[in-house]
């Protein structure tokens, strides 16, 4: 449990569904999906899924050349995210660089578009003569994370966890912790990564990509349906400004959610197949955490990749917890899986339906699959009144997370 209470005070977005908060939340209610077909993909020789859920309308150049020289386009869905985040909180120029702020943003990998392209030129002849000076910077770890501490002069402390599908979440809760510790009073966090061929590739070699609606983009992701054939990776940016409450409330800013739980935990089963005790454990360690039970949940969101084992296993967790008696879903059927930045992007949606007392339907789910039963899946939108909801993300290699939100009352 946080010994300061932490809150949520901005959101950037750069996302398959839009490029700030507003329209992400307007295309969650909309139903609509952020899935297409990638022609790129066809040229890939063994690839047999065609999907994704890619970003559109970035324009690279609102950013300062001096600091896009040194980024990929992961690091600028970071960076304009970031920018949209700062601004909504209202977070003062004259602050960035107290070492009162901090970032911790993360990928799944560096570049993988960059690491090609170098590559490609250097196989013709294995020279480094055309190499730029800024590859590094695109290829390293924690490019997200340092391109926006440099380039907006943030001196705070600076954080690159790489944890897959739960990168962003392990950011947004290893964030409360420093703060709820007192030791930054606001950090940047969340997630970004960039469709590459390798992301769709790995999903793929091991049956766990969409590969039966390539002619029917928005048919896919099918979450916990009964039809459903797997992952459509995606890009994006997700981050959220978190701040102490004392800290915002002396800023007088808007407090859009707060932060009450954080679970990690390590599955030492199998690095690849998700075990439903170990969902089991992160949940309880996360309601713990808040110092709530399950029975004070209003709503999960659901990591629900729409893979066979995945769903089936977090369905099983879920309701080993919650029964059928709180409302379910997953919001991948429409954004497709943003990898590092699904956490993020995805507890967006969450304080939305917080803020407007709506829960969002899972899309695509027409038939539930009986082996994820049991559960009160929400096949259309519900509005009703929400105060706590618990997140979950589950990533290969058997890193887990679990964030619990709670509405705030503004005075």
């Amino acid at each position: 449990m946080s010994l300061n209470s932490v809150v949520i005070t901005g959101i950037g977005i750069v996302s398959p569904l839009g490029n700030n908060y507003s329209q992400l939340f307007e295309a969650l209610q909309a139903s609509r999906s952020g899935v297409r077909e990638l022609p790129a993909l066809a040229q890939v020789g063994g690839l047999r899924s065609r999907l994704a859920a890619t970003v559109n309308d970035v324009d690279p150049k609102q950013i300062p050349r001096k600091f896009r020289r040194s980024m990929s386009n992961m690091s600028i869905y970071a960076y304009l995210a970031s920018q949209q985040a700062l601004q909504m909180a209202g977070y003062p120029d004259n602050q960035l660089d107290s070492g009162d702020l901090g970032v911790f943003i993360g990928s799944t990998l560096g570049s993988t578009t960059t690491s090609e392209n170098f590559f490609h030129d250097y196989f013709t002849d294995y020279s480094l003569e055309r190499m730029k000076t800024g590859l590094f910077f695109q290829l390293m770890g924690h490019s997200c994370a340092a391109n926006v501490a440099q380039s907006f002069g943030i001196t705070g402390r600076v954080l690159s966890p790489s944890a897959a599908c739960a990168t962003s979440s392990q950011a947004v809760g290893y964030a409360y912790e420093q703060i709820g510790m007192g030791r930054q009073k606001a950090i940047l966090c969340g997630g970004a990564d960039e469709v590459h061929p390798l992301t769709v590739a790995t999903f793929d070699i091991m049956h766990a990509a969409s590969t039966h609606f390539n002619q029917q983009p928005s048919l896919s992701p099918r979450p916990f349906d009964r039809q459903r054939d797997g992952v459509v990776c995606g890009e994006g940016g997700g981050i959220l400004l978190l701040e102490s409450e004392a800290s915002a409330k002396e800023r007088g800013a808007e407090i859009l959610a707060e932060v009450i739980g954080f679970s990690t935990t390590s599955d030492i089963s199998s690095i690849a197949s998700p075990d439903i005790d170990a969902m089991v454990k992160c949940m309880r360690l996360a309601l713990k955490d808040a110092g709530l039970t399950a029975a004070d949940i209003d709503y999960v969101n659901a990591h629900g990749t729409g893979t066979e084992q995945g769903d089936i296993a977090e369905a099983k967790a879920i309701q080993q917890l919650f029964a059928d008696r709180t409302p379910v879903s997953s919001l991948k059927g429409h954004l497709g899986h943003t990898m590092a930045a699904s956490g993020t992007i995805e507890l967006a949606g969450c304080v939305g339906m917080l803020q407007q007392q709506q829960l969002i339907a899972t899309r695509n789910l027409e038939q539930i699959d009986e082996r994820c039963s049991g559960i009160d899946h929400l096949q259309q939108h519900r509005a009703q009144p929400v105060k706590t909801i618990l997140k979950n993300n589950f990533a290969m290699g058997g890193i887990n997370a679990t964030i619990i939100l709670r509405s705030y009352l503004n005075d």
